[in-house]
């Protein structure tokens, strides 16, 4: 266990930090909750909770990154060094992503199964059990356990596929004939994953029926998602977790999707919008909106029709 002083998080620290308290024999070599640490952690203190305060003067930890709102209390909490920035998860998790995080070792394991055409850069991880069809693998990427991944599917560089991945299935695209009698619609597109995309534990991306599903540069994807065919994903948007995402829809850049949604299929969600927890999109979302409800609409809206839906009670 590496143990770790104040100058080591310099390259982590923004410019605007500033550090109050004591900072005389300061070390750690652990980074528990906040609630769960003692005097050899560093832990972060979350902005936005209403106890944060409590929480900063009963912790056992006495390297603290936290908001500026709490530097007052250096003065009644003298043995304690502050680490003043304005956004503590991001410097946190980069510091523990950098200092105790192990890196996962490139390599193929024994038992996953690799086409012979399949290009795997020499720098990816295939974890245990992992079938993988006639594809393009980029630089870092690694993929977990028990992933099953088709032919025609081009994964970026320093992907993280989570155990239990399927990419490159069919789609739901059917038509009836003439007697009633679904036909299947032909799937012969591929799926294309953009850089630094992260896709959770069984999630499931549907290849394109004649073009590509295509996944933007650092896109999040949580676990249990349904992506289907032919959906376009711009660039650093995030998908919580067991949300639909139906065939044919497009979702734009720096968007947020809360768990459970369910998307319809051809529709449109413009950059940095919002969709709420559960809710169900019927119909275009434009631009830095935020949408909730069954069947979803506007914040702005949902909120004048409560307010009527409250006077008729």
């Amino acid at each position: 266990m590496s143990t770790y002083t104040l100058e080591d998080l310099a390259p982590f620290l923004p410019d605007s930090h500033r550090i109050v308290g004591s900072t005389s024999d300061k070390s750690f070599s652990k980074t528990p909750p906040v609630f769960d640490a003692d005097n050899d952690s560093l832990v972060w203190v979350n902005p936005t909770r209403n106890d944060k305060r409590q929480l900063l003067r009963e912790t056992m930890a006495e390297v603290i990154i936290c908001d500026p709102t709490l530097e007052s209390l250096s003065a009644e909490l003298p043995e304690k060094c502050l680490i003043l920035v304005d956004k503590p998860k991001l410097v946190f998790l980069k510091i523990v992503a950098a200092l105790f995080t192990e890196p996962i070792k490139p390599g193929i394991h024994e038992t996953a199964i690799i086409h012979p055409e399949a290009k795997i850069a020499e720098s990816v991880y295939i974890g245990p059990y992992s079938i993988i069809g006639k594809c393009v693998i980029g630089d870092n990427s690694v993929l977990h356990g028990s992933s099953f991944i088709y032919d025609n599917v081009i994964i970026g560089e320093r992907v993280e596929i989570h155990a239990g991945c399927t990419l490159g299935a069919d789609g739901f695209g059917y038509a009836r004939n003439e007697d009633g009698v679904l036909e299947k619609f032909p799937h012969i597109g591929g799926i294309i994953i953009g850089d630094d995309v992260e896709i959770g534990a069984n999630s499931c991306i549907d290849c394109g029926t004649l073009g590509n599903t295509i996944i933007g540069e650092g896109c999040k994807i949580d676990n249990h998602v349904q992506i289907g065919h032919n959906v376009i994903i711009g660039e650093h948007s995030a998908i919580a977790a067991n949300v639909v995402v139906g065939g044919s829809s497009k979702i734009g850049n720096y968007c947020w999707i809360a768990p459970t949604a369910t998307i319809r299929d051809v529709v449109t969600i413009a950059d940095k919008a919002t969709v709420g927890v559960g809710a169900v999109i019927m119909n275009n979302v434009p631009e830095g909106e935020t949408w909730i409800g069954n069947p979803a609409t506007s914040m702005v809206k949902y909120a004048r029709l409560q307010s009527k839906l409250a006077r008729i009670k």
